[in-house]
């Protein structure tokens, strides 16, 4: 791919080399916790007790939430090791929940061996229940360092969990005048750089986004902004209204064939991202490929089977399938960018995308269990859903 055009400034996708604070930009190691509502699981277990610390004192009690089995989520106590030197102790504001990864955890739709996640070296066990899951809290600092001094708002890849101990080189310490309920989103930011780069050059192109959730919708922004002629197919009219709000233009996926031909004329789209989380849409959407185009798959379908025609057409059209993954920056880009460049790069375009539009819902820590059923529900309106914590 040619980086070139990730390098201009404006309504160009990335930043220069080097620009934005890279320093506290290394992927945190989430530590993972979990949700029963007012349950004591050993007698004697004061849940928020804690000691001071701004006093240098250690936190010794947090609550956090827990996958227990298919479609249950308990808030359950956890202690929290004394800060050492080099870590902050982080009072959690938000923590936005995930429709993808997360919601596939949640109904148990992940393989059970399968590490929570290889990146993430806090990230111990598996998808076997009972779990702790989540890597998208924003918080204050109460405990700092020289680094990350006491009242920084930072996110970090964290489970959901009202306070917790962290190193201060695995935060992201947002910008002044960042909302923190938006910067939730922040993961979801990162994620729609890494797809719109793994798309490689769209300037000019018909370019097919499948799903608009609020990735989908992120991507449809990135890909729209770096020149290509977007095109979303989502079946939810509810969706399709938010996204024409954007200026992303939307079809149901019933429409979708036409709409590529008359856009194409007749010679098919030379890229599809498919992020609907649905294995039909990837079946239906190498059929709208042009000869040689590419299906770039950024959904996770976990356990879920998906069967695909790649019989004659998907071979005499060589046609190719690629994933996108955010934990790993491709080889053929390494010389170009590394993660603390893509996530300063993140934080800087969270200053100009609308990500207030995208950010529906708030349900309190305690109501844990609700918000993920409201997800599960698919229930129309709610795109991003967060835990607030006050």
């Amino acid at each position: 791919m040619a980086t070139g055009s990730f390098e201009r400034s404006g309504r160009e996708l990335a930043v220069r080399r080097g620009e934005g604070n890279c320093t506290h930009l290394e992927r945190h190691r989430p530590r993972f916790v979990s949700l029963d509502r007012g349950e004591d699981h050993d007698k004697g277990y004061h849940v928020n007790a804690t000691a001071n610390p701004s006093s240098g004192g250690s936190v010794t009690m947090a609550r956090a939430v827990q996958f227990t089995a298919p479609h249950r989520v308990e808030l359950v106590p956890v202690s929290l090791p004394p800060p050492r030197a080099g870590e902050l102790v982080v009072r959690t504001l938000y923590s936005g929940i995930s429709a993808g990864t997360e919601m596939l955890a949640y109904r148990g739709e992940l393989d059970t061996e399968t590490p929570l996640d290889e990146t993430l070296g806090g990230l111990s066990g598996s998808f076997d229940y009972p779990f702790r899951y989540g890597y998208s809290c924003t918080g204050r600092v109460e405990r700092g360092t020289h680094a990350v001094p006491a009242g920084s708002l930072v996110f970090a890849f964290q489970a959901h969990q009202d306070r917790f101990v962290v190193p201060d080189a695995d935060v992201v310490v947002m910008y002044d005048d960042a909302d923190a309920r938006s910067s939730t989103l922040f993961p979801l930011v990162e994620t729609a750089v890494q797809l719109t780069l793994d798309c490689g050059e769209p300037t000019g192109d018909t370019v097919v986004v499948v799903g608009l959730g609020a990735v989908g919708l992120l991507t449809a922004l990135l890909l729209h902004r770096a020149g290509a002629k977007v095109l979303a197919a989502e079946p939810h009219q509810w969706r399709r209204d938010l996204a024409a709000s954007l200026a992303i233009t939307s079809v149901s996926p019933a429409e979708l064939p036409d709409r590529v031909n008359e856009l194409t004329g007749g010679r098919g789209t030379p890229l599809l991202v498919e992020l609907s989380g649905a294995p039909a849409a990837l079946a239906d959407g190498l059929r709208l490929l042009a000869h040689e185009g590419t299906a770039l798959v950024g959904s996770w379908y976990g356990t879920k089977p998906v069967p695909l025609p790649l019989g004659a057409e998907f071979h005499r059209r060589r046609l190719t399938l690629r994933s996108s993954q955010v934990s790993s920056i491709p080889r053929r880009l390494q010389d170009q960018w590394d993660v603390p460049r893509r996530r300063a790069h993140a934080r800087d375009l969270m200053r100009e995308l609308p990500l207030r539009e995208l950010a529906t819902d708030e349900f309190r820590f305690e109501q844990a269990a609700e918000a993920y059923a409201a997800i599960d529900r698919g229930r129309p309106g709610l795109l991003h859903a967060a835990l607030r914590y006050e």
